[in-house]
């Protein structure tokens, strides 16, 4: 099954978000929601993002999708520590079955768990040179535990629905949120990244310049707990984390943190965790430029970003 990357447009499919505490899906047309619902999920059904109770999803899904009559195809959004992404600098190779090679071998060495058990993936992402002026490929690589996937996959047909791709609920964010999937890659170097942090089930960041998502990692701080120290750990994490892709090369420097999903309306969230980033921190569009009209009153949007994220990206 294709992981990651769309490889081609395949309309009418309805992304799939199984946050921890909530599933949420969305179908789109174009920039258009035109049909959305989402179910609390009970506990322990989704633990740390990855399926813990099969069955339990499997029905919670048949009745999401029965009751909403939401088309049978999705595309599933996944994020949690089974999930490594990596960057390889390679030769340029125009042979799409030679350079598949020389990622899985480049693979082998940066990735952290035996290839013969997952699913991988990669997408050239831009070209660099080395010091003597020979060009180069930046290719950005996701690898996730064959298991895992897996039982994603059972859950959702068991619920009678056909699953037609594996993505990043870190693509899905920046797809939903960005400048949108007609943009051009950046080319403007002085472009500063721009920091995603999705406050769900799964506290999700991503960091990402114009359309390209160059890091990300699933955290562990609860910002839902309500404690008075909830945001300066949730900032402890944030700097961890910019600071290991500042660490990355031709890293560019963050300008701003966006936040979405249900955290991101607790009020005054923001401006606390601006004061102590000393970066803008902004709470982004639920949908993004999306067309929402269509969504049912009593739907959260703040539930719906990743899915919506998934949705476009069938289309893309």
């Amino acid at each position: 099954m294709a992981f990651g990357f769309p490889s081609k447009k395949s309309r009418g499919v309805v992304g799939l978000d199984l946050d921890g505490s909530y599933v949420a899906a969305v179908a789109a047309s174009g920039r258009r929601v035109t049909a959305a619902a989402s179910a609390d999920l009970p506990a322990g059904v989704v633990v740390d993002g990855e399926v813990a109770d099969a069955e339990a999803l499997a029905e919670q899904l048949k009745d999401l999708f029965r009751g909403a009559r939401l088309p049978k195809r999705v595309r599933l959004g996944v994020s949690n520590q089974q999930i490594v992404v990596r960057h390889l600098e390679l030769p340029v190779i125009e042979e799409r079955k030679e350079l598949d090679a020389a990622v899985r071998f480049q693979a082998a060495e940066a990735i952290a768990m035996p290839l013969e058990e997952t699913v991988l993936d990669h997408q050239v992402v831009g070209r660099t040179a080395t010091p003597d002026g020979s060009p180069r490929l930046r290719v950005l690589v996701v690898a996730a535990r064959e298991a895992m996937i897996e039982r994603f996959v059972d859950a959702v047909r068991g619920a009678g629905l056909r699953p037609e791709g594996i993505d990043l609920n870190a693509f899905a964010l920046v797809r939903a949120l960005g400048p949108g999937a007609d943009a051009a890659p950046a080319e403007d170097e002085s472009e500063p990244a721009t920091v995603y942090c999705h406050l769900g089930g799964v506290t999700n960041l991503a960091v990402a310049v114009g359309t390209s998502c160059l890091f990300t990692r699933p955290l562990s701080a609860a910002w839902s707990d309500g404690g008075d120290d909830a945001a300066a750990l949730l900032v402890e994490e944030i700097r961890l984390s910019i600071d290991y892709y500042m660490a990355q090369a031709d890293a560019r420097a963050v300008g701003k943190v966006l936040l979405s999903g249900p955290g991101a309306a607790r009020e005054g969230f923001a401006d606390e965790l601006a004061a102590m980033l000393h970066l803008p921190v902004e709470v982004a569009p639920p949908l993004g430029a999306l067309d929402a009209s269509a969504l049912p009153g009593d739907e959260d949007p703040y539930r719906h970003t990743v899915a919506a994220g998934l949705a476009l990206g069938a289309e893309a």
